[in-house]
């Protein structure tokens, strides 16, 4: 009986942990944006923040920004998600890709883009590549670094959410039930005469776009709304919408903090407008794609589509080279003048200076990562084997799973920012330790849950059947065969935790330094080469926390150690 009321309170936990803070930030957000701030005098509603808000200079040229990099990179990284999938379906080159793609997804949103911008910076390494062919002895006075187009961000975006929609798609298209069916249907359209990517157009795209939209709605989301790429490779006058309510909200004037929160009202608006226009094109491209079907054109995409593919796999495959190479090499560099390929000589002082510095941020990483990662699993495994005992309440948590990550982070982090404030002022740690698990959870729940539903019941009926009762079931069957993947979602959640920047500054209102927070600050200095050394920090540890999560179930569960034993 204790068993089962610990499942339902786990799953009460887990539902409320993703909802509440997300309204409670946004209340707390509406109520400043609606000029009710008791703390600066404003004692009643009106419409003085929003009034505030209206006269900002650029204010039309901020949303355009927010909302064209956020369609473009989301466009850009479907059309080569697609792409892939159709050229690589059922082609043992795909899993290859899988295994390539993986690591992409656990360097740190922060840690990418300041890695595109020594990339694609002046004097960096791109620009000193190709120095030779055009004759510079200088670096170029353009640069699409801080454009105003935002194509940088562009970039940046794109290379993180290819990867995500990848792994999405193959995690949807490898369900054994679906896999079966699709694999069925394209064999008897290839029968018919119709090309594998046309097969694939025609056949496995309807089936999997719909299962695609959510996550694909997160990414729009994110892209409209995100602080770390466009504060390091967005322009600065104007900048994006999210970037300007940070520089407001972080203002030593603190009456900006109304146009801050008007601000965060209109990121809202943004986010919503940009799904709309998003759902829009969608609907003005079914009908046409609805007539494509049932053309019976067995050509189509044929050519297209692997061009498109083999550029999508050149372009990214030369962007993490040349970023790592980058990178490695700036974090030893001594004197490097432009325009040469290699610095002068190397050295390592810059490692030994930045890991003195970075021994306070690096323990705080750790120890909020751990906290978080072990509370998001204990609450996810709680939830789903609720769920799977029939303990849980009507509707499923796939359906509120999403709300984190498709609200705008700036909107309700400043608006619970705002709450913790009024409730506990000097508390640092549980309000970060509270917003990092509203982010960690819902991967963690992504990356269990597949693994949890395909769980082989029968052992559990068998040792029911024997007299044990559930929670030993539970306790010795059931987590003890999910260590593997318990251990790759602990991991995820590490990645994900070590990579939240403006949740860790909003909540921790700038007093816990990470190494994530150090990264950025360090990132607008002039120290090109201890900023290397702090992002590739920045990679190794979420890579670490995957290795060990593959090596341990190796060194705790192996059947040869148990039988030597």
């Amino acid at each position: 009986m204790l068993f089962q009321r610990c499942l339902q309170l786990g799953w009460w936990l887990f539902a409320l942990v993703l909802i509440l803070p997300v309204l409670a930030g946004l209340l707390g957000m509406l109520l400043p944006a609606a000029g009710y701030f008791p703390a600066l005098g404003y004692h009643s509603f009106s419409t003085v923040a929003i009034q505030a808000l209206t006269v900002t200079p650029g204010l039309g040229k901020m949303v355009a920004l927010s909302v064209s990099t956020a369609l473009l990179s989301a466009l850009l990284s479907l059309a080569g998600c697609i792409a892939l999938l159709a050229t690589f379906f059922q082609h043992r080159g795909l899993h290859r890709l899988q295994h390539l793609l993986s690591p992409v997804l656990v360097i740190p949103h922060a840690a990418a883009a300041i890695a595109v911008a020594f990339l694609l910076s002046p004097a960096g390494w791109l620009s000193r590549l190709v120095a030779p062919l055009f004759g510079w002895e200088l670096p170029p006075a353009f640069s699409v670094l801080n454009d105003s187009a935002g194509l940088g961000m562009v970039l940046a975006f794109s290379l993180k959410e290819l990867p995500f929609l990848l792994l999405v798609s193959l995690g949807i298209l490898t369900q054994p039930a679906l896999r079966h069916t699709l694999t069925r249907q394209v064999a008897v359209a290839q029968s018919l005469g119709y090309h594998p990517v046309t097969a694939f157009l025609k056949v496995v795209l309807p089936v999997l776009y719909p299962q695609l939209r959510l996550p694909l709605l997160a990414v729009l989301a994110y892209a409209s709304a995100s602080v770390e790429i466009p504060l390091i490779l967005g322009p600065d006058n104007p900048p994006t919408l999210a970037v300007a309510i940070l520089h407001w909200f972080n203002s030593v004037d603190l009456t900006d903090r109304l146009q801050a929160s008007a601000g965060a009202l209109l990121q809202v608006v943004t986010t919503v407008a940009v799904i709309a226009l998003w759902l829009a094109g969608e609907w003005g491209l079914k009908s046409w794609f609805r007539h494509q079907i049932t053309t019976g054109m067995r050509s189509t995409g044929r050519r297209g589509l692997p061009i498109v593919a083999g550029m999508t796999l050149a372009v990214f495959g030369v962007a993490m080279v040349t970023i790592c190479a980058s990178l490695i090499l700036w974090s030893v560099a001594t004197f490097w003048p432009y325009p040469s390929v290699l610095p002068n000589d190397i050295t390592t002082i810059h490692w030994q200076l930045g890991l003195g510095q970075l021994s306070g941020p690096l323990a705080n990483t750790l120890v909020l990562g751990a906290a978080v990662s072990l509370s998001a699993i204990v609450l996810v495994v709680l939830a789903l084997e609720a769920g799977q005992s029939g303990r849980s309440p009507g509707f499923r948590l796939d359906s509120i799973l999403f709300v984190p990550l498709i609200v705008p982070g700036i909107a309700f982090l400043y608006g619970l920012v705002w709450l913790a404030q009024l409730v506990a002022p000097k508390a640092v740690w549980i309000p970060v330790y509270l917003s990092h698990l509203v982010y960690v959870m819902p991967y963690v729940f992504l990356s269990v849950a597949v693994a949890y539903r395909q769980f082989d019941t029968r052992y559990l009926q068998v040792a029911a059947s024997l007299g044990s009762r559930p929670f030993r079931v539970f306790y010795r069957i059931r987590l003890p065969m999910l260590f593997a993947p318990l251990m790759v979602a602990f991991a995820l959640g590490l990645a994900i935790s070590f990579s939240q920047y403006l949740p860790t500054l909003l909540a921790g209102g700038g007093q816990l330094a990470t190494l994530t927070t150090e990264a950025v600050a360090i990132s607008a200095g002039n120290s090109r080469r201890l900023a290397a050394v702090y992002v590739i920090m920045q990679m190794i540890l979420p890579l670490a926390g995957f290795i060990l999560a593959w090596w341990l179930p190796t060194l705790l569960f192996n059947p040869m150690t148990r039988r030597r034993g």
